[in-house]
């Protein structure tokens, strides 16, 4: 994770011509967790995305006038807020390609915005996994926050890479995978993708720093899978592929 910010700050820094964003560096410190757990989310706030979608923090109201289908989200200390460019670029990749009934997998469920996202634009039911056990759990609370019922929503903790038997726990014949992870992990996952999906299954992966997509590319290329779109915002890649 630190490789893949100095490689943003970096290519942050070969753009900034004129020295806007200041020094571009970074430190490493401890911060208490109760202050890093309340003073953040001052900056949260409601976010349009994509056409269809509003991500709002549970503690926050929102005067719906424009009628967005509303994703309440709280996502503790799990990754997915939607402000990062790469919760966004998945987000507008679903709402442009879910379909009723879909079965969407989100490996690498953070807070859940993602599953919860496909399941408010129409999916079936979704599936998550994370390694980080709070994560699993802060996906399914923000679910019930949406309303959406534990027997369309199914969590998992686990890796997928090193456990064998989670990975047949899961199942096959989703429509969708969602990863958005880091690139060395969408790598060491490319060899089991096309184990989840169907035959017309669409697979988006994020997380990708633009100087590592052509590996993430090649990676899931070398498994069988055609890349039908690339998306990129401001240094940060969604890729998304189906199985040949």
């Amino acid at each position: 994770m630190f490789e893949d910010i100095k490689e943003e700050l970096k290519a942050l820094r070969q753009r900034d011509k004129e020295n806007i964003f200041g020094r571009l560096d970074y430190q490493v410190s401890n911060v208490n967790e109760e202050d890093w757990a309340n003073n953040w989310k001052k900056y949260f706030k409601p976010l349009k995305i994509g056409d269809k979608l509003l991500i709002k923090p549970s503690w926050e109201s929102y005067d719906n006038i424009d009628n967005r289908i509303i994703l309440e989200i709280d996502p503790a200390s799990s990754f997915g807020t939607g402000q990062h460019n790469t919760t966004q670029l998945c987000l507008e990749l679903l709402e442009n390609h879910i379909k009723p009934q879909d079965r969407l997998l989100d490996l690498g469920c953070g807070s859940g915005i993602l599953s919860i996202g496909a399941i408010l634009l129409g999916a079936k039911n979704v599936t998550v996994v994370d390694i980080e056990e709070n994560s699993v759990k802060t996906s399914i609370e923000n679910a019930k926050r949406n309303n959406i019922s534990t027997d369309i929503y199914t969590g998992y903790c686990g890796n997928i890479i090193e456990d064998g038997n989670l990975a047949e726990k899961l199942g096959s014949g989703y429509d969708i995978i969602c990863a958005n992870i880091v690139a060395d992990v969408l790598i060491a996952m490319s060899r089991m993708f096309s184990s989840f999906l169907n035959k017309n299954g669409l697979l988006i992966m994020s997380g990708i720093i633009s100087s590592r997509k052509d590996e993430v590319i090649d990676a899931v290329k070398n498994q069988g899978f055609e890349i039908l779109d690339i998306s990129e915002k401001e240094d940060w890649v969604a890729v998304m592929a189906k199985i040949n």
